[in-house]
């Protein structure tokens, strides 16, 4: 599917995400996928607001790439996930690897280092993947919203991304944790199971606890530490 309209340049994405602001998901979406066309991509982790996203875009006409960072680290359910909503839509989600496997790294670091740096894991299992993917793209799309921590606060719903030099898409921006589960409740969306064992957010197995009784959305992510991004959003 080609793009309709030739895409925005940069001056215009801002006056376009402002447009946006009271677009629905779905709305943002379309717009994307006319928009960028075979030249958009979207990146899930399959949390809440991935599965979310990936119900949405199954009802509309695209032709976006979809891809899973997969860490090495991931947990079973995350990856079962995976084949569940391939069943449900049809839609299938490519791994996007490091060059290098988790058994090479270990080795070259003389065993694993989520817990000694975990800033340096992310950016080889996480960044430099998702920089070597999009480099083929004109858009991605991510799943994040503005409420989930202060590092998301001031996140456009259509912006350029100086980190990876795209345009980055948060149809989600506006969203809240309810609107998320709202949705995926009333239109059964796949889900993953650790949600429903205290996991408010999930990222790689070693680095992610349950965090059933805070209200941060955060917690449970690299516990024990300062740190709650893993570098693609910041």
């Amino acid at each position: 599917m080609a793009a309709t309209d030739a895409p925005p340049n940069r001056d215009a994405l801002e006056t376009i995400s402002k447009q946006f602001e009271n677009s629905s998901p779905e709305q943002i979406l379309r717009w994307a996928a006319s928009t960028y066309g075979s030249r958009l991509s979207l990146a899930t982790a399959f949390g809440a607001e991935g599965c979310a996203l990936l119900g949405m875009l199954s009802q509309i006409p695209n032709e976006a790439y979809v891809f899973n960072l997969d860490t090495g680290y991931q947990f079973r359910e995350t990856l079962e996930l995976r084949e569940r909503i391939d069943d449900k839509y049809g839609i299938t989600v490519h791994y996007v690897r490091s060059e290098e496997t988790v058994s090479q790294m270990e080795e070259r670091f003389g065993g694993p280092i989520y817990g000694t740096d975990p800033n340096l894991c992310c950016h080889i299992r996480k960044v430099v993947p998702l920089r070597k993917v999009v480099a083929g793209f004109d858009a991605w799309i991510s799943a994040i919203r503005r409420d989930q921590s202060p590092a998301r606060a001031n996140a456009p719903i259509v912006g350029w991304d100086d980190k990876f030099q795209l345009v980055k898409i948060n149809p989600l921006a506006r969203w809240t944790k309810r609107d998320v589960w709202e949705y995926i409740l009333a239109n059964d969306v796949p889900y993953n199971p650790l949600h429903d064992q205290g996991y408010p957010s999930i990222g790689c197995a070693p680095c992610t606890r349950a965090a059933a009784n805070s209200a941060d959305e955060r917690d449970g992510r690299w516990a024990g530490t300062v740190k709650t991004e893993c570098g693609l959003h910041i």
